[in-house]
């Protein structure tokens, strides 16, 4: 008896990537050929403004996805002190938005969030339940989205908090430093404030891994970013010890630099929960800073 075979087509998961033109966003769009597995569709603010509420809803009523990675964000932290309504929009009232859209079409949500929901103060890295405690508007309107995501009790959901984040793409610490570094003999940055930076490849690429991994009846929070510890300071030293640039960096404290928004003293994030959650590992940050300058050409 002849055998019959039968062709079936497996659906892929279909993804939205809000924030396409953000450092995540882009690093995720960068990274997307090479995960083929995904439908993946990106949006910046002219297809999705999150700032639009009533446009936001509507972009949802002829389209169907499994799953939404909401990279943007309002991220100017210190505009955000004068500009509370539009940040609390993108931040909170959006992601609200978000949260039920996805609540009432079954979509899984990655949620994008930050250190600055936390006051800074702390004395060892932060883990996930550790008490918030923004100290700005910014870290603020953060906060409530996230919490925002929790109360609609979304399944197979995540926030990711994560910290520092710098790129090839868009503009980030690392590219103004390699900038400055060019224009000046010297430069002075901030000693006192210290943390761990965070390549938005490595993080883009770990959220396409765990992926199918999500499985949870409430959203859960996990902190990624790279392993290590430095401040601001010896983040620039690396930067220009990697790309040969020859300037002297002279380091002061934040009392010596105001800014209009508080930055947090302290953004250690323990990342204890996400590697044995999903089994992954995390590169070490001066090993990612090296490939993000070699990526942009700067290397010595």
């Amino acid at each position: 008896m002849p055998t019959t075979l039968i062709s079936v087509k497996i659906s892929m998961p279909k993804i939205l990537i809000t924030g396409e033109n953000g450092q995540l966003g882009s690093e995720l769009k960068a990274l997307s050929n090479s995960y083929s597995q995904y439908e993946c569709t990106f949006v910046d603010r002219n297809a999705l403004d999150l700032s639009n509420l009533c446009k936001l809803e509507d972009y949802f009523d002829d389209k169907t996805f499994d799953v939404i990675i909401n990279c943007a964000a309002y991220t100017a932290v210190d505009k955000a002190q004068n500009d509370n309504d539009l940040a609390n929009t993108i931040n909170h009232r959006a992601v609200s938005l978000l949260a039920k859209i996805a609540k009432k079409k079954n979509i899984s949500l990655i949620h994008i969030s930050t250190d600055y929901v936390f006051n800074g103060q702390n004395y060892q890295p932060y883990i996930e339940t550790d008490p918030t405690d923004p100290q700005g508007v910014y870290g603020r309107t953060k906060r409530d989205g996230e919490n925002a995501i929790l109360l609609a009790a979304l399944e197979n959901s995540i926030i990711i908090r994560t910290s520092w984040v710098y790129s090839s793409f868009g503009a980030n610490f690392v590219k103004t430093m390699l900038r400055l570094g060019k224009e000046r003999d010297s430069l002075s940055v901030i000693f006192d404030q210290v943390g761990t930076p965070t390549y938005a490849r490595d993080l883009a690429k770990t959220i396409l891994d765990i992926l199918p991994q999500i499985r949870n009846e409430s959203p859960a929070i996990y902190h990624y970013s790279n392993e290590g510890v430095t401040s601001w300071y010896d983040f620039a030293r690396e930067i220009f010890e990697l790309s040969g640039i020859n300037c002297n960096v002279n380091a002061i404290t934040t009392k010596e630099y105001p800014l209009p928004a508080p930055r947090p003293h302290y953004s250690l994030l323990n990342k204890a929960k996400i590697k044995n959650d999903f089994g992954i590992s995390i590169p070490y940050w001066k090993d990612s800073l090296k490939e993000c300058i070699e990526l942009l050409g700067e290397k010595k």
